[in-house]
């Protein structure tokens, strides 16, 4: 029998892929593509600003819980079994927010709409690691990549034009013929796994359960309670760290843990887990970003600003099939480097924006950002499991998404939480120099100076305007300086051997 997780001679590769990409792009898009619509939710559910957040933090909360758990749950039910249920349950719980009726019955239907999807990024990836040989893998990842790093681009954009088109309802029922064709073909070609027997260590998934589960309530719920000026967050805090070191000295003492710690003595994959960690927070941090910059600052719609934020997405991919036939043939170290390089490029570009610009700059921003971001992805994505050992596939997998979709949910809330600050302290020091005795001012608004309530009311929000581009600036470099310190980290990756033949064997035994 071959070790779990080993390369399996499949027919229908194209369709089997087709048929994942379906799923994962399915669940993917839904992390973004319910922002847009959540105004419109509030009065038909019944809900106020404050609590219609829930409907995001539930969905977050419940698949960074149910993420860890996917590799123990593909070993005893099977990768197939375990992906097919995951589509059906998505679909329906997709089904069920699109007919919700109020909060409370939103917020539990997308907890269990985040509990179904947890599962499908990570077998997604150990799927398509598992049926294609290693020469492969390269292209495999790319195409895996795509759907991972465009996914979240084209939500809010699809999201605005199905909230204005139709109605809010729309960005869940949009769920149903994707999942209905992914399920149909993986029903039909997704070849069946072996099953292997593990106990089930609850109280190792407890400890991380409560670590994620508390530190997504910090991240969702930092920016509305002021952060640590609310007890919540100190108790969630308290919570983080207990979770987490309970687990980790757990990990590292019980004989059958709930993951095994063996597999972070391999050094791509820990490196790989770093590097991924500083992909979400570029990622979604910049999403996060320039959407509400280009609507507040530009006045732009959502289908404008989608419009000119789809180079970001057309250079992603672009770059992730060129590096899928890079990979084997170029140092995947030099790739990475280089997309590093032009990710700190791009986010330089980004701090020269203006009020006063067009679009012009910001596509070409975004394009050599998806030139860089997808550079790194997809080498990254191959070199992080090129040696790791198959059996260690399906938890490998998992833990790499659950520490992508942490460093992005810590990306947004720092660059929300700077950007906050950075408003009030930007305009408290301009709104100080906008005095009688400023000679600028006395010659080019004198009527402000004379206390004219017009020309005072447009001066503020002028200033406003200023406060907030140069907080948008500040982030920029934020996030510049983060990616610069990261580029030095690839040469902490081996070059792996990805030339055909089989896959490393399970060396745990």
């Amino acid at each position: 029998m071959s070790a779990p997780g080993a390369v399996v001679e499949v027919r229908h590769r194209g369709l089997i892929t087709l048929a994942i990409m379906l799923a994962t792009i399915m669940q993917v898009l839904d992390t973004t593509i319910a922002n847009v619509a959540l105004p419109s939710m509030t009065g038909d559910l019944g809900a106020t600003q404050d609590t219609i957040n829930w409907v995001l933090t539930s969905y977050i909360v419940a698949a960074a819980v149910m993420t860890p758990v996917t590799g123990w749950l593909s070993d005893r039910i099977g990768k197939r079994e375990l992906f097919l249920v995951s589509i059906v349950g998505f679909v329906v719980t997709s089904l069920a927010c699109g007919l919700a009726w109020s909060l409370p019955s939103m917020v539990g239907f997308r907890l269990l709409q985040g509990l179904f999807g947890a599962a499908i990024v990570p077998l997604s990836q150990t799927f398509l690691l598992d049926i294609n040989p290693r020469e492969k893998a390269g292209q495999a990842m790319a195409l895996w990549g795509a759907g991972i790093m465009v996914g979240p681009i084209i939500g809010p954009t699809l999201g605005g034009w199905l909230t204005e088109s139709y109605n809010w309802r729309w960005v869940f029922l949009i769920n149903l013929p994707v999942g209905g064709l992914a399920l149909l073909g993986c029903m039909a070609w997704l070849p069946k796994s072996t099953l292997r027997q593990r106990r089930f260590d609850f109280f190792g998934f407890a400890m991380l359960a409560l670590g994620i589960g508390a530190l997504q309530m910090i991240l969702d719920r930092g920016v509305e309670v002021d952060w640590f000026s609310a007890a919540e967050i100190w108790v969630y805090l308290f919570l983080t760290i207990t979770g987490f070191w309970v687990f980790g000295v757990h990990i590292l003492t019980k004989k059958e843990p709930f993951l095994d710690p063996r597999m972070f003595l391999d050094r791509n994959f820990v490196t790989g887990l770093v590097f991924i960690f500083v992909v979400g927070i570029i990622l979604l941090a910049s999403l996060a970003l320039l959407p509400p910059m280009l609507s507040r600052i530009f006045n732009h719609s959502s289908i404008t600003t989608g419009i000119v934020m789809a180079p970001r997405g057309v250079g992603t991919m672009i770059s992730m099939l060129l590096a899928g036939r890079l990979v084997r043939k170029v140092d995947p170290r030099l790739l990475v480097m280089a997309g590093l390089s032009l990710t700190v490029v791009s986010l330089w570009m980004m701090t020269g924006f203006t009020p006063q610009m067009d679009d012009r700059l910001v596509i070409w921003s975004g394009l050599v950002q998806g030139l860089g971001l997808g550079l790194v992805f997809v080498p990254l994505s191959t070199v992080a499991f090129a040696t790791i050992s198959p059996m260690f596939r399906a938890d490998a997998t998992s833990l790499f998404s659950l520490v992508r979709n942490i460093g992005s949910s810590i990306g947004i809330s720092v660059v929300t939480a700077v950007l906050t600050r950075n408003v009030q302290i930007n305009h408290a020091e301009m709104a100080g120099l906008m005095t009688p005795y400023n000679p600028v001012l006395r010659e080019t608004l004198p009527a402000a100076v004379a206390g004219n309530q017009a020309t005072l009311q447009q001066l503020d929000n002028l200033v406003n305007l200023q406060a907030l581009m140069v907080s948008y600036l500040n982030d920029f470099k934020l996030m510049m300086l983060i990616t610069l310190c990261a580029v030095p980290l690839a040469l902490t990756l081996r070059r792996p051997d990805l030339s055909a033949g089989p896959p490393p064997a399970a060396h745990a035994d």
